[in-house]
């Protein structure tokens, strides 16, 4: 038995779960449509760079989630799940996570958004280890405020060695799945290395260093 890592937003996904969710808060009434979107934007071609501040993203993102209820949230975010990401699945994914399966693997997604939205999808997917980025709750709503170190970019190798030395996990042989640039800390760290559907810095990457290139719809 190996170990499966697989990034969520544009690798598992055909997309990025926190711009729809963005889209999907306007869509409720949660936020300012037009000024908020716009942001995302703007925020997320930062991150495609490879020059995002995580923690501007996610005190942009969790400001209209100040003062409700993890309940609240989530109320909203299963039909989100069902309407929203399963449509765009990728379907190739899902036959990369039924193989790993057989083989008697443990899948682990691993994820720079936040963990209410991935453990959710990862939940659809009838997958139980996840890392995200975790909020903080005050008095019984989110304060707007993320706890511990953030899952992205070097926080990810960070946070995957603590994850594997809690649960006596190996990393001998374990395979990891990204798109992004943002990924390389942590494809480095693998035996198996897989590049999905890469950003063009990671593709250049993987070309030069023999990489097996993935192509997923």
């Amino acid at each position: 038995m190996t170990l499966a890592i697989f990034d969520l937003d544009d690798t598992l996904i055909d997309g990025d779960c926190a711009s729809l969710w963005s889209a999907e808060m306007a869509k409720i009434g949660w936020v300012d449509a037009e000024s908020f979107i716009a942001r995302d934007h703007e925020l997320m071609n930062l991150y495609a760079q490879g020059q995002l501040a995580m923690e501007d993203y996610m005190a942009f993102s969790l400001a209209p989630l100040v003062g409700r209820t993890p309940e609240e949230v989530a109320f909203v975010v299963e039909p989100f799940v069902e309407d929203v990401i399963e449509p765009v699945l990728h379907s190739d994914a899902t036959r990369c996570l039924a193989t790993h399966r057989k083989a008697g693997d443990r899948v682990l997604i691993i994820s720079a958004s936040a963990h209410f939205l991935v453990s959710a999808i990862a939940q659809r997917l009838g997958i139980e280890d996840v890392l995200a980025i975790d909020l903080e709750i005050q008095h019984g709503c989110y304060s707007g405020q993320t706890q511990g170190i953030l899952t992205y970019r070097e926080g990810k190798v960070a946070r995957l060695h603590q994850w594997l030395a809690d649960n006596n996990e190996p990393l001998d042989g374990a395979y990891f799945y990204s798109d992004s640039r943002n990924d390389l800390p942590l494809l480095k760290q693998v035996d198996n290395p897989r590049v999905v559907n890469p950003d063009p810095q990671l593709r250049a990457h993987a070309e030069q260093v023999g990489w097996p290139i993935l192509n997923w719809r």
